[in-house]
C-alpha cells in the first residue's frame, strides 16, 4: 500500500485525486496540505508543508509555483519522493528541482496524461518531416478562466519537443500585435485562451503550402490528470534519487503489461 501526501489537497485537482484514492486498493491518502481547510477531508490537513509529520511513501504536488520551493525543501529533508505536477516554474525553480533530485526521487512533468506524452513523440516525428518542407508551426492552448499561468506548461513542453528535435532553431512568440511584418520562418507562435471551465485543449498546427496538419489533444475532466499523478506516485515510491518523467512511467507500464 503506497501512502501519499497530497499538497494542495483542497484545490480542484487535489479533490479529484482524493476521490480517486478513496477507491484505490493499492494506495491511500494519509495527509493533505492546504492553506484552507473546512474539515471535510477524512485525513489530517496541515496549513504548511513544514508542519506535516505524517509518514508517507510519496508526495503529490498540485499547487502553485510560489509554493514549490517549500515542497522541495520538505521532500529533500524527509527523503520523500515527489510527483511535481505544478506548472509555471521559473528557471531558478527548475534548477532547484534538479538539485533536489540529487537527494530524493523527483518526477516532474508538464502534463500527467498518457495521450499528451504520446503526442510529444508524434510531434518529434512530424517536425523532422514537415519543418524542413517549409511548414510553419503554431500552438493554440485553451484552459479554464481560473488558470493563472500562461502559456500552459504543456504548451511550452510541446513547443520544446518540436524545437529540440530540430536542434533549437525556433524562437517562441506570444504576441504579434505590435509587429507589422510578415511571419518569420524560424518562430513558433503560442496562443492562449482562458475561459469558462475548459479543462485543457492543445492544438499543434503545421501550416504548409496548400495544406494544414493539426495534432490535437482534448482533456474532458480532471480525473485523467489525477489518475496519471497517482500512477506516477505508485511508480516513484521506493525509487532511488533522480529526476524522472512520465516517459519513465509509460515504459514501466509497457514492461508490466
Amino acid at each position: 500500500m503506497v501512502r501519499i501526501i497530497m499538497h494542495g489537497c483542497n484545490g480542484k485537482m487535489g479533490q479529484a485525486i482524493s476521490g480517486l484514492l478513496a477507491e484505490d486498493k493499492d494506495a491511500r491518502l494519509v495527509a493533505g496540505v492546504d492553506l484552507r481547510d473546512d474539515g471535510h477531508n477524512p485525513y489530517p490537513v496541515f496549513n504548511k508543508i513544514s508542519e506535516c509529520d505524517v509518514r508517507a511513501d510519496c508526495l503529490i504536488d498540485f499547487s502553485i509555483a510560489s509554493a514549490v520551493d517549500s515542497v522541495l525543501e520538505y521532500c529533500v529533508e524527509k527523503k520523500l519522493p515527489c510527483v511535481l505536477c505544478t506548472t509555471g516554474l521559473s528557471e531558478e525553480q527548475k534548477k532547484k528541482v534538479e538539485e533536489a533530485s540529487q537527494s530524493t526521487a523527483i518526477l516532474h512533468s508538464a502534463n500527467m496524461l498518457l495521450g499528451v506524452n504520446l503526442l510529444f513523440k508524434l510531434l518529434k516525428n512530424a517536425a523532422t518531416i514537415l519543418a524542413p518542407a517549409g511548414y510553419d508551426i503554431e500552438i493554440v492552448e485553451k484552459h479554464h478562466s481560473q488558470k493563472v499561468d500562461a502559456p500552459s506548461g504543456t504548451a511550452l513542453a510541446l513547443a520544446n519537443a518540436v524545437n529540440e528535435v530540430l536542434e533549437n532553431p525556433y524562437e517562441y512568440v506570444y504576441d504579434r500585435s505590435s509587429r507589422k511584418q510578415a511571419r518569420p520562418r524560424k518562430e513558433i507562435g503560442i496562443s492562449v485562451v482562458r475561459g469558462g471551465t475548459i479543462v485543457g485543449d492543445h492544438d499543434v498546427i503545421f501550416a504548409g503550402p496548400d495544406e494544414v496538419v493539426t495534432f490535437s489533444h482534448r482533456a474532458y475532466s480532471k480525473t485523467a490528470f489525477g489518475q496519471g499523478a497517482i500512477t506516477a506516485a505508485k511508480f516513484l515510491a521506493g525509487k532511488k534519487s533522480g529526476l524522472y518523467n512520465m516517459e519513465d512511467v509509460i515504459q514501466m507500464t509497457r514492461v508490466e503489461h
